[in-house]
């Protein structure tokens, strides 16, 4: 007899459908909502019950994936299937705060469901593969009864704590490298362009650029729990005088480097509190006591 979970899938983005699809691939009775329900069509074809109403689509599994952008709409959209959540787990897989995960979790014990906040660190298109991440927080006997059931999603699936918390809290923590490191490579974009060569050729030596920078965040993160920056690989002071290079560039290519401004800004604090010499993991010593900026005179 066929004993996979029932589960159902809230919100079909890009990110939903894939989850979707895992969980149809895998052979799991799999009910689909979205507000747009002509995205469920494709869901349809490859197995997936269509639901028309929220609350159909809740009462179908006893475990419900959300997939929505933030935690508000998520309550939004589950609103009309509040009476119908009692008894049944509740999975968030969207982007916020770790206060807008508590404030989650508090809504869904009080509408009788069990809880995980998680999160997916990969693309649609990789939901399902072996060494895809997805980790969670919350209920841990939740995660336990259905851990099987999620590991569809990814192979790397890890249980944090049972705070509700933690994936959003790793989130940000994590999330924070992404953008600063995406400007990087379109700053190194537009200046290759400004010589007439081509983005595509300098992917090559990104991806090796960022393979060095995974090579030293041990030593960084072993220096920063020791809070012991005195051997220093890279210090601040070599930093600070690579600034230097930024703005020329800026005026050779023509480009608009002002984002650097902050990072300056924060190599100048981390000297300014006796870190030129110390490794530029020091920084984070920094960034632990955010500067008090004063009221804005009223006009």
């Amino acid at each position: 007899m066929d004993n996979r979970t029932a589960v159902t899938v809230i919100g079909l983005g890009s990110m939903g459908a894939a989850l979707a699809e895992a969980f149809v691939k895998a052979g799991h009775p799999t009910t689909v909502w979205n507000r747009t329900a002509s995205k469920a069509a494709p869901l349809v074809d490859m197995g997936a019950v269509h639901a028309e109403a929220v609350g159909d689509a809740v009462a179908a599994g006893s475990l419900v994936v959300t997939c929505l952008t933030t935690f508000d709409d998520t309550r939004a959209a589950l609103a009309p299937a509040e009476p119908l959540l009692t008894g049944r787990t509740l999975v968030t897989l969207n982007s916020g705060s770790p206060a807008g995960a508590r404030s989650m979790a508090t809504w869904a014990l009080g509408h009788g469901a069990r809880f995980l906040a998680g999160a997916v660190k990969n693309v649609p298109s990789a939901v399902g593969a072996e060494d895809t991440l997805l980790y969670y927080g919350g209920d841990k006997g939740a995660f336990d009864e259905f851990a099987s059931t999620l590991r569809v999603l990814g192979g790397d699936t890890v249980f944090l704590g049972d705070e509700p918390d933690l994936a959003a809290l790793y989130e940000m923590a994590v999330g924070g490298t992404l953008l600063p490191a995406l400007v990087g490579f379109f700053q190194g974009a537009a200046a290759l362009q400004a010589r007439g060569l081509t983005a595509a050729s300098m992917v090559r030596f990104s991806v090796k650029w960022f393979e060095m920078i995974n090579s030293v965040l041990p030593v960084f993160a072993q220096e920063i729990d020791a809070g012991d920056y005195t051997e220093p690989a890279s210090s601040v002071n070599l930093f600070v005088a690579g600034s230097a290079h930024d703005e020329e560039l800026a005026r050779e290519a023509g480009l608009d480097m002002e984002w650097h401004k902050p990072f300056h800004e924060l190599l100048r604090r981390a000297v300014e509190a006796g870190h030129g010499d110390h490794s530029i993991s020091a920084v984070t010593e920094v960034l632990k006591q955010p500067r008090v900026r004063s009221a804005q005179p009223r006009s």
